[in-house]
């Protein structure tokens, strides 16, 4: 679903992002944020379901202060990326975008991953022989998912899909939602997140495609798959939980540690499924301390 983005707050840090234009799978153009130098190490930030690039604001910019080159993408069918022609949208459409992005690098870059993205990040490393990444932060997902979580956050984004008379009305319909986070006095962060149609009516930043057509990623899931990714997952690994999540329970993380035993957890208190969103402080801290000990074994 789509969110606004934690601002960062630091004056030292740097808060303008430089937009660019990406290659996916079959030239499909993905646009991007790009946080720091480009001679820093990389790190692609992917959101998750129903985001975009703005979901990582301040996450991209304190890595790009310590030092990180950050690139928050938008996938395929949201924010500003283009749509699939083909209607696909099919997980294995995610991992094709994904290398075709890391064949661009000199150097294997860190994935973080948020729900769908991390998903395609987990695909893309356990599938690979010998990985793709130099870490991995999976950010509130694991093979099995809750399925009734999984409805809720379906259904609140088809509620999106007649549209909203402006962005207040919008960011009503997330307040209701996400009755934990406190709703901001300025909304208008929102409208990154929306797009103004014809008929004068906001609706979110993606392909409708994304969920009804016949290759989404609700039709092409398959848990036993990602079960085999996560065995074979050999870059150092962290899992981020919300505590409160609605899609990952402490069962289902419990499974994921087992099949990744060298993985790090997080579980973050206070934070529902969008934890970078929900607690966008400790998300990242613990999200830089990981990095740290990543850069530190080098």
């Amino acid at each position: 679903m789509s969110e606004e983005a934690a601002e960062p707050t630091d004056a030292s840090e740097p808060l303008e992002p430089r937009p660019r234009i990406l290659r996916g799978a079959k030239d499909l153009g993905l646009c991007a944020d790009a946080w720091g130098e480009p001679s820093g190490p990389p790190v692609l930030l992917l959101h998750g379901g129903g985001q975009t690039r703005h979901s990582w604001g301040g996450t991209a910019a304190a890595l790009a202060a310590e030092g990180w080159y950050a690139l928050a993408i938008d996938l395929r069918g949201h924010g500003d990326s283009e749509w699939a022609p083909d209607g696909d949208y099919s997980f294995d459409g995610f991992v094709a975008d994904l290398r075709a992005v890391l064949a661009t690098f000199s150097e294997r870059p860190v994935l973080v991953g948020a729900s769908l993205g991390g998903i395609t990040s987990l695909l893309a490393e356990g599938e690979t022989r010998g990985g793709v990444a130099r870490a991995l932060v999976l950010v509130d997902v694991v093979p099995s998912l809750d399925r009734q979580g999984v409805e809720q956050i379906l259904s609140f984004m088809r509620g999106g899909f007649e549209g909203f008379a402006n962005v207040e009305e919008a960011a009503d319909a997330i307040a209701e939602y996400l009755p934990h986070r406190p709703r901001p006095k300025d909304v208008s962060g929102l409208r990154k997140n929306l797009r103004l149609h014809d008929d004068g009516r906001y609706r979110w930043h993606w392909d409708p495609q994304f969920l009804t057509g016949d290759r989404r990623p609700a039709a092409t899931r398959n848990p036993e798959r990602l079960r085999d990714a996560a065995r074979a997952v050999g870059a150092p690994t962290l899992l981020v939980r919300g505590r409160k999540s609605e899609l990952v329970t402490a069962e289902g993380a419990r499974e994921f540690l087992d099949l990744v035993p060298h993985a790090r957890f997080v579980d973050v208190a206070e934070a529902g499924h969008m934890v970078a969103g929900d607690r966008n402080d400790v998300f990242t801290e613990a999200v830089l301390e990981f990095l740290r000990e990543q850069r530190d074994a080098v």
